[in-house]
């Protein structure tokens, strides 16, 4: 049987206690961060450790080559770790690294553009799946999120990637996006809607009779 709830489907008290828990964590992290601007060696390893999946799983959906995804990944933290004498802890340390993340991307499109590319084969959805976990809920029973996602317009497919898959809040998805949290908002609606009305078509009709 095919599943059609989509990753919101928890009461509103776990709803709470997830954003607390993640609230929670982000303050570790950027607690780490801080404390790897001063010299903590321990910090750094923490810090890395902690986002290192989400931004591999970021800049695996804005890049077109998943051969680039932990070049792309070490470059972020290499720029990261270069610059943390300027990190204040105004915003989360994940949301400041996923910024950087995303320049990364863009300068490496730049450097692409100025030079002769062989072949043009994006394939992001190959990047996606070999970054992220197999096991996201919602998303079972032979319905391939990857699938669901590639239908989506590139904003909306970012901004409900931003919020739902790496768990940023919307006003630090509007930070890493660079536009208004309200346009956040109605990407990740206008997404959840597309993804509700494919996986309505994807369900089997049911037997006449029944």
């Amino acid at each position: 049987m095919i599943t059609s709830a989509l990753p919101d489907a928890h009461s509103k008290t776990d709803k709470t206690n997830e954003t607390k828990k993640a609230a929670s964590v982000d303050e570790s992290i950027t607690a780490w961060a801080l404390a790897a601007r001063g010299g903590d060696a321990d910090a750094v390893e923490q810090f890395v450790g902690a986002l290192h999946r989400d931004v591999q799983r970021y800049v695996a959906h804005l890049c077109g080559d998943p051969q680039a995804v932990d070049d792309l990944a070490q470059d972020t933290f290499l720029r990261a770790l270069g610059s943390l004498h300027r990190f204040e802890g105004r915003s989360s340390a994940r949301a400041w690294l996923l910024s950087i993340a995303r320049r990364a991307v863009v300068d490496s499109y730049r450097y692409a553009a100025a030079r002769p590319r062989l072949s043009d084969v994006p394939d992001w959805q190959l990047a996606v799946e070999l970054a992220q976990p197999c096991d996201l809920p919602g998303f079972d029973d032979g319905i391939a999120l990857l699938d669901l996602l590639a239908a989506l317009p590139d904003e909306r497919r970012e901004a409900f990637i931003l919020t739902q898959l790496v768990g940023l809040p919307y006003a630090e998805a509007a930070e890493v996006s660079d536009c208004p949290i309200g346009t956040v908002r109605s990407r990740v609606a206008r997404a959840r809607a597309t993804l509700v009305d494919l996986l309505d078509e994807a369900e089997p009709a049911a037997p006449a009779g029944v």
